[in-house]
């Protein structure tokens, strides 16, 4: 039987959703964390840093299945999450969310940690020295100085999360029009021999990844440009 070669552009849309509420979910978990590790000594440090990189190693089914267990109907946060929307949290686009943060934030964090390292402390302590808070030291000298770099780091974490397959296939399924990202539908257009589908779809992943990349490199050297300054 001849496969359709009509376009459904419904995981594109899914996708982009998906990455742009994981990429926020990162950035502003994941600067915290970052300044956690590079700001702060406190017990248990290092356990926490690793318990971030894990993911970096851990295959995506693994990872698939610990989030089964933790957003699963039968855990304490699947149910609160049911009893709330009166739906289960698994197979649905905010599981897709949820997978791809857990697949972008390591990376994000640990690169944000080495951004906020990199800022020069003297003026931290230029501005705690006139009175300034941490919390306001942080927004109104920290940020500033690390937020090119940052801005790098987030247009990267926008692009892993566009690309996650391994962790949204096992949380979030393969539901058409529901739950079906971008990365699963070229999987599926493979797996149902419509090369034509499959094709278009790589071609507009890969030139949306290009042009992430390009603006990353684009903040990344503005960061450069102004740290050198």
């Amino acid at each position: 039987m001849p496969q359709s070669t009509s376009i459904d552009w419904f995981p594109l849309w899914l996708s982009l959703r998906v990455a742009a509420l994981a990429t926020i979910i990162v950035v502003t978990l994941g600067t915290a964390c970052a300044y956690l590790l590079s700001h702060k000594q406190f017990r248990g440090k290092n356990l926490f840093d690793s318990l971030i990189t894990l993911p970096l190693v851990l295959p995506p089914t693994v990872l698939g299945y610990y989030l089964l267990v933790v957003i699963g109907r039968a855990s304490p946060v699947g149910h609160f999450y049911e009893s709330i929307t009166g739906a289960p949290l698994v197979f649905t686009w905010q599981a897709a969310v949820i997978a791809a943060t857990i697949h972008s934030a390591p990376i994000y964090i640990k690169a944000a940690r080495a951004v906020l390292e990199s800022v020069d402390y003297r003026f931290e302590w230029a501005a705690q020295s006139l009175g300034a808070t941490e919390w306001r030291t942080f927004w109104r000298v920290t940020l500033p100085l690390a937020r090119r770099g940052l801005s790098s780091l987030g247009t990267l974490a926008f692009a892993r999360s566009l690309g996650d397959f391994g962790v949204t296939i096992m949380v979030a399924g393969n539901i058409p029009g529901r739950t079906q990202t971008l990365s699963v539908a070229i999987y599926d257009a493979v797996e149902s021999g419509n090369g034509h589908v499959a094709r278009i779809l790589v071609l507009v992943v890969s030139a949306g990844a290009l042009c992430l990349l390009w603006a990353a490199a684009h903040f990344s050297r503005g960061s450069r440009l102004t740290t050198a300054g």
